[in-house]
């Protein structure tokens, strides 16, 4: 088990006391740009569920402390991480990614794995650090000292890896916190 997963399930009971607030109005920009109704929403590397809670996702986390503080919450959890989904090919509306797309591993087949379960007209969203920044660049360093094994990415990077894992890149928000979407083709798009 990486050391990523293994922390996020010793910081499981303290991590939504320390965690700042998400820019809701961001992420749902994001959601609005699907070309399809949103319905059916996943919310990969979705932790204790703070975010999957606001939008009605299904929280998809490796992690099994952080799973346990979603399922306190009512919400429905899978245990998977974002190289091997578990869900059939098309068969989600969006799949949101908050504040966890630097700790994933294999970044550009995590993509190209959630680009797979959308269906045509879905949408992923992810909201991260941008390591462009200086906040983005100092947050990248502070992550290597405790041992996380982060891979942080700037805007132009991450619209890059979006767009070859065959999605219409949309910018959302840019800054520190930077929020990129990308929507699956329809048929005959």
């Amino acid at each position: 088990m990486r050391w990523d997963v293994r922390a996020f399930d010793l910081f499981a009971p303290v991590y939504d006391r320390f965690m700042p607030a998400t820019d809701g109005v961001a992420l749902r920009k994001g959601l609005a740009v699907a070309d399809r109704r949103v319905d059916r929403i996943l919310e990969v590397g979705g932790g204790s569920g703070r975010v999957a809670g606001e939008i009605g996702a299904t929280v998809v986390d490796p992690a099994r402390g952080m799973l346990r503080r979603a399922r306190r919450r009512g919400l429905e959890t899978v245990q998977a991480s974002a190289t091997d989904l578990p869900h059939p090919d098309g068969s989600v509306d969006a799949v949101v990614v908050v504040d966890a797309f630097h700790h994933f591993p294999a970044g550009r087949r995590c993509l190209s794995e959630m680009a797979r379960v959308l269906a045509p007209g879905g949408v992923l969203v992810i909201t991260d650090f941008d390591r462009g920044t200086r906040l983005g660049w100092a947050l990248d360093r502070a992550e290597r000292l405790v041992g996380f094994d982060s891979t942080f990415y700037t805007v132009s990077e991450l619209e890059s890896a979006i767009g070859s894992a065959g999605l219409e890149v949309k910018p959302i928000e840019y800054g520190f916190e930077t929020t990129v979407a990308g929507v699956k083709p329809s048929a005959g798009r």
